[in-house]
């Protein structure tokens, strides 16, 4: 025979949850009349400790309370938490971090304070705050705060922009160190900027997993330089073998990255099958270029000018732009299909585009000729370089 209505254990539950949330709601009115009586009186000692027993009271009952009830309690806490002392709220933020489904304003609130003893539990474990949140603490609020973001499980392009830029050696080796960070364009650029004179943030960025090729090639180029340089000015006499020493050891880094990279694979895979189908055109290249693809851009270049890979690597991620204009001169590239080239080369670096308006006269003025000239040294030395090894 079927419950009546009221009766079995469905009915039981549904009377112990309305007695629950009857309880609740008698301690919940009670705590008003507390709290109006304690604001009334400006009693910090009665705030603390009424701060406390709410707490108490969400954590007990949140999976029952609905929106305007938990935005009472968002509110209540507002109230009582501005004009408790430090210590309190420190211990309040701390407890807050651990709520997964903690009011949101209050944890806005102390996220953003200036204490760090109050913000930091609540910026590197909260799930309250978004990213509109994180992103004000780090523009504005100390290295510490900016600290304790960095160690949150997942960050934002967003936010780890800010991190990257802002941030000291600290902030920005604590991010790069984050699997849970994301980084754009922009952010990826500015770690390898940074990463040229700072060994532990260099070391952090080539073992981070999932960094485009083209970043860890530009770090190393730019490093590699100045410590050919500084050991040149060392001992001179040496400089033609420091020079060695250092191509080999970014030839090296050059074939690892290439050896570990899917995208590199699969970009020679639809390269090479447009090279054999004789598909490979300049239109093809400029395609590839304007549509910001490393990959498929160098191992094109490579095809269509007869060079090994790692020359037009290094080309892509060099500083200066000459090279680039003799090796697409040589092969009697367009503007349009240059520029689209040196748009890539300056994707690699935190810099503002090279001067496109320089860029085109030199191109002009350059003569295919020499460019030819220029390309078939290059070969030479690439051979001559590979039969010594």
């Amino acid at each position: 025979m079927p419950h009546s209505l009221g009766s079995g254990p469905n009915a039981a539950e549904d009377r112990r949850g309305s007695d629950v949330q009857k309880r609740l709601v008698a301690v919940q009115r009670s705590l008003i009349d507390e709290l109006e009586e304690a604001v009334a009186q400006r009693n910090v000692g009665s705030r603390a400790d009424i701060l406390r027993r709410v707490t108490d009271l969400f954590v007990v009952g949140s999976d029952h309370f609905d929106a305007e009830q938990r935005a009472l309690f968002d509110d209540v806490m507002c109230r009582l938490v501005n004009e408790i002392e430090n210590s309190a709220r420190a211990a309040f933020g701390e407890r807050l971090a651990t709520i997964g489904n903690a009011p949101p304003k209050i944890s806005c609130l102390l996220a953003l304070d200036d204490s760090i003893a109050v913000a930091g539990p609540l910026l590197t474990h909260s799930d309250q705050l978004n990213d509109d949140t994180l992103i004000t603490g780090a523009k504005n609020k100390s290295q510490d705060h900016l600290f304790a973001i960095s160690r949150r499980k997942v960050i934002s392009e967003g936010v780890t922009d800010v991190l990257v830029e802002r941030g000291d050696q600290r902030v920005v080796v604590s991010t790069a160190a984050n699997s849970g960070a994301q980084f754009s364009q922009f952010g990826y650029s500015t770690l390898v900027a940074r990463a040229e004179t700072n060994d532990e943030l260099a070391l952090t960025v080539w073992s981070r997993p999932g960094i485009p090729r083209e970043y860890l090639l530009a770090m190393f180029a730019r490093s590699s330089e100045v410590v050919r340089l500084s050991l040149e000015s060392a001992d001179r006499r040496k400089a033609g073998l420091i020079r060695d020493m250092v191509k080999q050891a970014s030839d090296k880094i050059q074939t690892q990255t290439r050896n570990r990279s899917l995208e590199f694979a699969a970009a020679q895979t639809q390269v090479q099958a447009l090279h054999q189908a004789g598909a490979l055109t300049e239109d093809r290249l400029r395609e590839f270029a304007e549509a910001g693809r490393f990959d498929e851009t160098a191992l094109t270049l490579s095809l269509l000018i007869d060079l090994p890979i790692g020359v037009i690597e290094r080309t892509l991620v060099h500083d200066r732009s000459d090279q680039m204009l003799v090796l697409a001169k040589s092969i009697g590239l367009s503007w349009e299909t240059t520029k689209a080239i040196l748009l890539v080369q300056a994707g690699t670096k935190n810099e503002p585009t090279c001067d496109l308006e320089q860029c085109l006269v030199r191109y002009n003025k350059l003569k295919l000729e020499t460019a030819c000239t220029a390309v078939e040294f290059y070969r030479l030395r690439e051979r001559a370089i590979k039969t010594s090894r």
